[in-house]
């Protein structure tokens, strides 16, 4: 099954894992003094800072064209990918894998059906990855 470009594997039993709520700090679009850099920076340095925010402009007006629930689902199958990452990894990363597999969680269970028509696929995605987690983490205990 096909979802947002990425292949998945068939749904499996899945396994809870915890999701708990933080507070993210505010990100600003205006940039700050200290990231501009000194008022009397050369004539190419200025061009160059012009020329990156208008490429900055010019993919934000793009992003917004395209729907929020396609981004969003983009974004949960490369957590799912990451954790497949430290699942497949030797030895497995089973933590790294458990904090993706939470994220993906927290996306795929919070918004539920507002990721659009692959929502059904997204949460076999999640059923999948975590029946591996265990699976992995059981015969890395052996």
């Amino acid at each position: 099954m096909i979802v947002a470009g990425w292949e998945l594997p068939l749904a499996a039993t899945p396994l809870r894992l915890s999701c708990k709520g933080i507070t993210l700090p505010t990100v600003s679009d205006t940039p700050t003094n200290s990231e501009i850099g000194d008022a009397t920076q050369s004539t190419d340095a200025t061009d160059a800072l012009d020329e990156a925010q208008q490429a900055i402009n010019e993919a934000r007006e793009r992003l917004a064209g395209i729907p929020a629930e396609l981004v969003v689902s983009n974004h949960v199958m490369g957590l799912y990918e990451l954790a497949a990452i430290h699942l497949g990894a030797e030895p497995p990363s089973l933590v790294e894998a458990a904090l993706a597999i939470d994220a993906v969680g927290c996306l795929v269970e919070g918004l539920g059906a507002r990721l659009g028509p692959d929502s059904d696929t997204l949460v076999a995605a999640l059923s999948n990855i975590r029946l591996a987690f265990v699976q992995i983490k059981n015969a890395s205990a052996d």
